[in-house]
């Protein structure tokens, strides 16, 4: 996972909308938040600057975030994930996974650390 310079965000990689609207998460940031398949997950909302969503497994969600739940769902086999309707997310999009809180990635969609993220062609895209 690389960094996008000496004090930018640390990278998962990008990941690309799916056609029902499912994503995978990278195998490192499923690692690193402790998510597994069958696992209950919320969906948090975005910064207004970069927008996108942040994934956090339910049983670790605690008070100050909870206010931000868009909606749940569950982490199926090999990471995927459905995204639900109130994300303004498209099939064919790409989202940068960068490392977030202690609890959770964020899925950015846009914001200068997309843009410069652009710059890198080397990461890796799930």
């Amino acid at each position: 996972m690389p960094p996008l310079d000496k004090r930018g965000k640390w990278v998962f990689g990008g990941v690309v909308v799916g056609p029902q609207r499912e994503i995978t998460i990278p195998p490192e940031a499923r690692q690193e938040y402790g998510f597994r398949a069958g696992q209950r997950i919320s969906f948090l909302k975005g910064s207004r600057r970069s927008g996108g969503f942040s994934i956090v497994c339910s049983s670790r969600l605690v008070s100050p975030l909870d206010r931000r739940v868009i909606e749940q769902g569950r982490v199926e086999p090999a990471g995927r994930v459905t995204l639900p309707p109130e994300l303004d997310v498209q099939p064919g999009d790409r989202l940068l996974v960068v490392r977030g809180s202690g609890y959770a990635p964020i899925f950015l969609v846009r914001g200068p650390i997309y843009d410069k993220a652009l710059w890198h062609p080397e990461l890796p895209v799930f």
